[in-house]
């Protein structure tokens, strides 16, 4: 069995703090608006159906975060996803989580199939 490396309590932190911005359904909506191509923040606001001030609070912390970057155009400001990597991550939880939803289902099924016979 491999041992476990002492991992420094900073780094542990940064982690943590990286999954917590992950950890807001809304940061994950605007992320997934974002997926494509970059958006103004009017378009955030009537995609997600949210006050402008919701947006514009979890866009400053994915901006603070390095996860999007934003740039200005006349009174608009715009914003796309900086760190690409964000969406591996999210499919790599998304795959997981369909595995156990389906193993899930699975056990209901043959539950009901046996209650049955």
């Amino acid at each position: 069995m491999r041992q476990a490396l002492s991992v420094p309590p900073e780094v542990v932190q940064q982690l943590a703090e990286y999954f917590s911005i992950l950890s807001e359904p809304m940061r994950l909506r605007i992320l997934n608006f974002l997926r494509d191509d970059e958006k103004c923040v009017q378009e955030l606001v009537e995609a997600t159906q949210t006050s402008q001030a919701n947006v514009s609070k979890h866009l400053k912390v994915m901006l603070q975060a390095g996860i999007l970057s934003r740039r200005s155009e006349g009174t608009s400001a715009y914003y796309k996803v900086e760190d690409e990597l964000i969406f591996e991550l999210c499919n790599l939880v998304c795959d997981r989580l369909a595995a156990r939803i389906e193993q899930q289902a699975r056990h209901f099924r043959d539950f009901s199939l046996s209650a049955r016979k």
